[in-house]
């Protein structure tokens, strides 16, 4: 592939996974069990809708490929408020949070702040947003 197939590729994924790792290489079992960002390994890799999802243990591991759909982020991982938007943003992971029992990443600090303000509001807009976005470049 060329560079710039895989450019178009992982913009238009579903899920953000720069060079190809979920949520930049973190464990997202971790934020619901340890509630921090906990990096994972490349020894316990588990792949999942195009991207590989790392894990800091093997019991997050086995956790994540038992029930994918309760650990994988809203909207991919993208900044929860750019999908709000209609568009894709890139993430910093220290931005999470968790609502009913769901995982959510902003872009930084500020957008964090600026979407925790509306985040009931936000989230509707952008459950409504990610089926039209969520195969699209940003």
């Amino acid at each position: 592939m060329t560079l710039a197939t895989l450019t178009a590729r992982a913009q238009q994924s579903e899920i953000f996974a720069p060079d190809g790792k979920a949520i930049k290489g973190y464990d997202v079992v971790a934020f619901f069990k340890e509630a921090k960002p906990v990096d994972g390994a490349d020894s316990l890799t588990y792949a999942y809708k195009g991207s590989d999802w790392l894990f800091a243990s093997r019991a997050n591991l086995e956790a994540f490929k038992a029930n994918p759909d309760k650990y994988v982020p809203q909207y991919g991982g993208y900044c929860a408020y750019g999908t709000s938007q209609g568009h894709k943003a890139p993430t910093d992971t220290d931005t999470w949070t968790i609502v009913d029992d769901k995982l959510y990443f902003n872009y930084n600090k500020k957008v964090q702040n600026n979407w925790s303000k509306n985040r009931e509001e936000l989230i509707k807009k952008a459950d409504e947003q990610w089926p039209l976005i969520k195969d699209k470049e940003k």
